[in-house]
């Protein structure tokens, strides 16, 4: 499985912010990438959605392909809000992906999506919405890397942080460190400065942060006051 060659990767330990493209000038992504990550965030985050398993439509493998040969290197990790999913990940594979993640519901056979994305040279993961319990996790725990979980109900930027989210993550946290794997443990909905270091609390390691970001006067100011918050908590 692949890791992007560039300098924006950061190793399992260490906590990750990536942006999410939803809130970004479409007009002007490639720009508009290139100046969130030289603000300090260390990842790229798509945010993929089909207008049916959730009520919205975003982009497909063409802009993650785009990006690319605009000339960004930095990790790319796509979220599939798609059903059926199996269909589009050797699609975002060839495009550019580096981690591909999916809903269990939209996947008819969850092993067989996981080695679709591995297959393809990709890190696999798990997305759980925030009514979904995270029954199936401890079967796939040693054969994936990443959990997802999402802190508001998907379809949309720009919602409010659901606090029980809180009580999943710590439980989530518990149950990837007992496993002993180097399994990243992502939070996507509703994160900013203000509760971030709450977040980070809670388990989570990597961080999905899109309106906060992107609707910024400057980019680098909130970037670093996410990690100074989070700063806060790992010392």
């Amino acid at each position: 499985m692949k890791d992007a060659p560039n300098r924006y990767y950061k190793t399992m330990t260490e906590p990750i912010i990536a942006a999410s493209i939803l809130s970004a000038d479409f007009a002007r992504l490639g720009e508009d990438v290139d100046s969130v990550l030289k603000a300090g965030s260390d990842w790229v985050h798509f945010d993929v959605m089909d207008n049916h398993f959730v009520p919205n439509l975003t982009f497909g493998p063409m802009v993650c392909a785009a990006l690319r040969a605009y000339g960004v290197s930095a990790t790319i990790d796509v979220h599939l809000m798609i059903d059926p999913v199996d269909r589009i990940v050797p699609a975002f594979a060839k495009a550019g992906a580096t981690y591909i993640t999916f809903h269990p519901e939209a996947s008819d056979d969850i092993q067989t999506t996981i080695n679709l994305i591995q297959g393809n040279g990709c890190r696999a993961g798990l997305v759980f919405n925030p009514e979904t319990p995270l029954d199936c996790l401890g079967t796939y725990l040693d054969q994936i890397q990443m959990v997802l979980l999402m802190s508001v109900h998907p379809g949309f930027g720009g919602q409010s942080f659901i606090p029980e989210t809180l009580t999943k993550l710590r439980k989530a946290r518990e149950m990837i460190d007992t496993s002993g794997k180097d399994i990243r443990l992502e939070i996507d909905g509703g994160v900013g400065v203000e509760n971030i270091g709450e977040i980070a609390a809670a388990g989570a390691d990597t961080f999905v942060s899109g309106s906060v970001i992107f609707g910024s006067k400057d980019y680098s100011k909130t970037i670093a006051r996410m990690r100074a918050e989070i700063a806060k908590v790992n010392c």
